[in-house]
Parts: C-alpha cells; sequence; structure tokens
C-alpha cells in the first residue's frame, strides 16, 4: 500500500528536517556500509574465545573468571558488527566538499529509494 500525497509530504519534510537539524546523522546514514571481513572473522574467534572462557567459567565455578569471558564475548560482537573506521571513502571521491555539494548527495540517496519502491511495485 503505497503513501498517500499528504504523507509523502510530510515524510519529505522531516527527512529535509532532519538534514537540516542533524547532518552528522545525515551524513552517516547516507554512507554506504562497508564491513570488513578481517574485522568480523576477528571478532568472531574473539566471541568465541569469550564464549569458551564464559562455560570454563561455569565449570570452574568462578565468577570473576565467567566475567572476563562475558567482555571479552562482548567485545568480540563489538568489533564484529561495528565498521569504525572501515571504507572511509571509495578511491575516486574527495573528501573536500563545499557547502552547495550536499543537496546532489541527498537527491541521489532519494532517487535511489523511489527506484527501489517503484520495482517493488512493479513499475
Amino acid at each position: 500500500m503505497g503513501l498517500s500525497e499528504r504523507e509523502e509530504r510530510l515524510l519529505e519534510e522531516m527527512e529535509r528536517s532532519l538534514y537540516a537539524t542533524d547532518a552528522d546523522l545525515a551524513n552517516k546514514l547516507s554512507r554506504p556500509v562497508n564491513f570488513s571481513p578481517k574485522r568480523i572473522i576477528a571478532g568472531g574467534a574473539i566471541t568465541i574465545i569469550g564464549v569458551s572462557l564464559l562455560i570454563v567459567a561455569v565449570m570452574l565455578q568462578f565468577a570473576l573468571f565467567g566475567v572476563v569471558g562475558f567482555l571479552v564475548m562482548l567485545t568480540g560482537l563489538v568489533l564484529a558488527s561495528s565498521n569504525i573506521g572501515v571504507g572511509a571513502e571509495p578511491a575516486g571521491k574527495t573528501t573536500s566538499k563545499s557547502p552547495g555539494q550536499s543537496k546532489p548527495k541527498q537527491s541521489f540517496n532519494k532517487s535511489f529509494f523511489e527506484d527501489r519502491w517503484d520495482k517493488r511495485q512493479g513499475n
């Protein structure tokens, strides 16, 4: 079921407001997410080590060891699921932008999502 014209206008107004008030969040949301396979593998390995430490702590009935195992497991999960500092900008793009260049990126994202919506609707 599609949005009515009023709902579309409200949504567009909310998007413009978000871009105007919180530029950092809008910039972060508009960037593609690039997960590094190395980080995922390392995080998975650390998580497995943490789970193993937790199981050993339960078998030995040593609570402090269990807390350490849980923290190691949590660190592994955060490492595997975070993308901090990964895939900053593709090689062909520059990071210096003039203030007027932020609008085309917004229209690109809007057209991307509109194209996806049209594909789903069979247009």
